[in-house]
């Protein structure tokens, strides 16, 4: 009897979910259709290209939410889509921007009959055929950022011939973003994500794979317990070949137009069953050492020692009606071999010894920040506060190694900053940043943060040496001030927001943390997920580039 409730418990939880997401689809399928036509628009005068234009370039304009990827031949990182909002319009990207390492240069390269434009997509490199880029869902959204449409189509760029194909399979994943997906041996596996329409959502846990050799897709069904649903969580393959699920952002309804926020932090491994063809597996894993705090919004790359590198991301905190974001641009390093979490502190860079006599200096700015610390052996915490335009403070914690920031000595000889006590060259705290790893050098670019009601969009590229872990090299700068940020208006101007606004610019050039949040609120947001499905706060950074995997997986 026991053995037959239980069963029965689980069918009705299935059947929930299937009601829940059939209730989904019936509401969504009005908003997306009003949407596909503005698609279908773009569409047509996307094919009006009729041959590949590269063009050198500057930087690209900022931008969250894009993929960020490394090419497997090539000393290129390879940037598609993304999305930015300027206060009243969001704008969605389906720009191609090619990076060249050695020569410091960016190219546009417009490729005929491109996917549409969209943002918290997958992208994933494999190296068959001279290299592949892989693409699967994502989202568009109106120029409100008030209805959404889920992609649920599947794109390959042969990096060889620059060529776009849409690969058409049946029996695939639902349209989604905020999902993961890697490439695992032949395949490409897909993990979670979300569905939202202007009233309702839904996550998923759902684990599917794409077979790189038939073009057919299945889902499994692991045995043993799996994650909740959940989107933007960590999804990355280690040297056995198992794959690691950790954190994450999902929400539920707990009373009319109010929604709780959980910040994930548990952790699953997903295995292959030997001799099982088709056959997985789930377990919780509980890692030990330094663990990231709960958060969202993080960006994910694999170290070349195999290691999951997560940087960044905001927990947001919410007391009654005040809702706090605290950014972070931290490190963090999870070697999977050890099952272990690691602390990523930089040595700061190397400085000549001198045999003379110096003094211990304070970090920069010591009179004017709260540094806690209760010694120089441990990180210290920076807390800055930022006033916005508008008046409201902002809160932004920063955290810093401490042998690049107390304790250093002084030289009579004003030779540099480091020398002379000042803080180490770091990106600032932001979430939703792209992150790609090349030769045992990290890239980051672009992201967010927020500024009282004020989204500041990024579109800075930082480079840090893993292997030597000195300092981040300033690669291109950027500007927040100088930013365009509008206003929100009350008025009714819908022939002028279809105008330009989602025209991408192209066109014009183990615990979890939760938190009660209303659902109509954006802080400053274009749209209502960012990637996540989040009400208020930010989305999540792509996933790692397959290149970056062990060579044991091809």
């Amino acid at each position: 009897m026991g053995k037959k409730g239980k069963k029965e418990k689980g069918r009705g939880a299935e059947k929930t979910a299937a009601k829940m997401e059939k209730k989904v689809s019936k509401r969504s399928r009005k908003e997306e259709e009003d949407l596909e036509a503005l698609i279908a628009h773009f569409q047509t005068l996307d094919a009006r290209k009729t041959q590949v234009v590269e063009t050198p370039c500057s930087p690209p304009s900022p931008r969250l939410n894009a993929s960020l990827s490394t090419h497997p031949e090539k000393d290129e990182l390879i940037l598609f889509g993304g999305e930015y909002f300027n206060g009243q319009k969001t704008f969605l990207y389906n720009e191609l921007y090619i990076y060249n390492i050695r020569k410091d240069s960016w190219t546009k390269v417009e490729i005929p009959n491109p996917p549409p434009r969209r943002c918290a997509h997958q992208a994933v490199v494999v190296p068959q055929g001279g290299g592949q880029l892989w693409i699967f869902g994502g989202e568009f959204a109106s120029p409100d950022g008030e209805q959404f449409y889920h992609y649920k189509d599947l794109w390959v760029l042969h990096l060889a011939t620059k060529t776009w194909e849409q690969v058409r399979s049946a029996g695939g994943p639902s349209g989604r973003s905020g999902h993961r997906m890697v490439a695992w041996k032949r395949q490409l596996i897909l993990f979670g994500g979300f569905h939202e329409s202007t009233r309702d959502y839904i996550y998923y846990n759902d684990v599917y794979a794409f077979n790189l050799d038939t073009y057919t897709w299945s889902k499994l069904s692991p045995s043993g317990t799996g994650p909740t649903p959940r989107s933007g969580c960590q999804m990355t393959v280690t040297p056995q070949g198992n794959i690691i699920i950790y954190g994450g952002y999902s929400k539920q309804r707990v009373r009319k137009d109010v929604d709780r926020g959980t910040q994930h932090s548990d952790m699953f491994l997903l295995k292959a069953e030997e001799g099982k063809e088709g056959k997985w597996s789930w377990t919780r894993i509980h890692p030990s050492g330094v663990k990231p705090t709960p958060r969202s919004g993080f960006s994910v790359a694999v170290a070349p020692n195999h290691q999951t590198l997560l940087f960044g991301g905001v927990c947001d905190e919410e007391e009654e009606e005040r809702l706090e974001g605290d950014f972070l641009n931290d490190l963090h390093f999870y070697d999977p071999v050890r099952n272990r979490w690691l602390a990523g502190q930089l040595k700061g860079p190397k400085v000549e010894k001198r045999r003379r006599r110096g003094r211990k200096v304070e970090p920069r700015g010591a009179d004017k920040q709260e540094v806690k610390g209760p010694s120089a052996q441990e990180p210290l915490e920076v807390v800055r506060e930022v006033v916005s335009e508008d008046g409201t403070v902002v809160t932004i914690k920063q955290v810093l190694a401490a042998p690049g920031a107390a304790g250093q000595l002084e030289s009579d000889d004003n030779g540099g900053p480091e020398e002379a006590g000042m803080a180490p060259v770091e990106p600032s705290p932001r979430s939703n940043a792209m992150l790609a790893v090349k030769h045992g050098r990290l890239y980051l670019y672009g992201g967010m943060f927020e500024a009282g009601d004020r989204q500041v969009t990024l579109s800075d590229l930082y480079c840090l040496d893993l292997h030597k872990m000195e300092e981040w090299t300033v690669l291109v700068e950027t500007d927040p001030e100088s930013q365009e940020w509008l206003e929100e208006t009350d008025s009714d101007e819908d022939s002028e927001e279809a105008e330009g606004a989602e025209g991408g610019g192209e066109e014009d050039e183990d615990e979890e943390d939760s938190s009660e949040e209303g659902a109509g609120e954006c802080r400053g947001w274009g749209h209502s997920k960012e990637g996540e499905g989040r009400s208020v706060g930010p989305g999540q950074g792509p996933a790692p580039p397959s290149s970056q995997l062990p060579s044991f997986f091809w």
